[in-house]
């Protein structure tokens, strides 16, 4: 039998954000207290719970094997109190949304879903592991972007979108021409990235299954400055999903990819046990319109994903 305990919600809070941290200064931090009030309620709770929760010594903060089991519910306990606190005093606020991936547009999904799910703040993540820190955090309520596992515990998430990527290429490219090219012809081409690969998920694993040896990187300045870049050497391409709005760029060509046809995943990725109603409706809103649009087809004898579709559906 486990016995009945009354849990303190702020020390809950502290162990939750230390969690995450893996630092007592930091966690302290993004709390606005003292370290010295955090590490208080830490203990209060330690003792209460009759365990350790942390490991702590000069190598920095690690968690027990108690304090991993407890986080994942100690995350859903901080998540329901801050639900029924908005509850309670009638909060009406619109829902916080992030969305990453920004060359890719992701507003032109969330557009296709304005008006039927509630009033959106939107703001702009720098890129997946920053968005689920906002998410655990509480800074934002979800975030709409590419999600790869694996995600940390305690979010949720919602494949919405899988859309089919062509190739761009200079104008001067040799394969330029072409009416529609497998992934693996553009193997002796220089991928052109806007930013460090190994942070860019899915141009690394597109680079690593077809064979791509050759790639480089740029500075994102925004699409048309990226574009430009691609379109002033022959040997370059890049990526990008088939009906983003391009440019007036001269000197480029946007090439259909088939057999297999790379398809880029947009997913909804919430904190898991948020029940807000405009969560709610933003989930429904993304699956109503995904069925209507047909949004989430997808043949392994046609296509690639860089994940199988069980990975991604949550």
């Amino acid at each position: 039998m486990v016995r009945a305990m009354d849990l303190d919600v702020a020390q809950v809070r502290a162990f939750v954000r230390t969690a995450e941290e893996l630092h007592f200064g930091r966690a302290a931090g993004t709390l606005a207290i003292s370290q010295q009030a955090l590490s208080k309620r830490i203990a209060r709770l330690e003792s209460l719970l009759g365990t350790a929760l942390f490991h702590r010594g000069g190598n920095g903060v690690r968690l027990t094997d108690a304090g991993r089991r407890f986080l994942p519910p100690a995350r859903q306990t901080v998540a329901a109190a801050d639900a029924a606190v908005a509850a309670a005093v009638g909060e009406d606020r619109p829902l916080r949304v992030d969305v990453w991936g920004h060359l890719y547009a992701p507003m032109r999904t969330l557009a296709r879903i304005a008006g039927r799910a509630g009033e959106l703040a939107l703001g702009h993540g720098r890129d997946l592991p920053s968005v689920t820190t906002a998410l655990l955090h509480g800074d934002i309520d979800a975030a709409f972007g590419r999600a790869h596992p694996p995600l940390p515990a305690g979010l949720a998430h919602r494949l919405v979108r899988l859309e089919p990527v062509d190739a761009v290429l200079s104008a001067d490219h040799p394969l330029a021409a072409e009416p529609a090219l497998r992934p693996d012809r553009l193997r002796d081409s220089v991928l052109w990235a806007p930013g460090a690969l190994n942070r860019l998920d899915f141009l690394h694993r597109f680079a690593d299954r077809f064979g791509i040896r050759n790639t480089a990187t740029s500075v994102n300045l925004g699409l048309a400055h990226f574009l430009a870049e691609v379109a002033r050497e022959p040997r370059r391409f890049s990526l990008l999903p088939a009906d983003v709005p391009l440019p007036e760029v001269p000197g480029l060509r946007s090439v259909p990819l088939v057999d297999p046809t790379p398809l880029y995943a947009w997913s909804l990725l919430w904190r898991t046990g948020d029940g807000r109603p405009g969560l709610t409706g933003l989930a429904a809103a993304c699956a109503e319109e995904a069925g209507r649009s047909r949004w989430l087809e997808y043949d392994p004898t046609r296509d690639w994903l860089p994940e199988p579709p069980g990975e991604l559906k949550g």
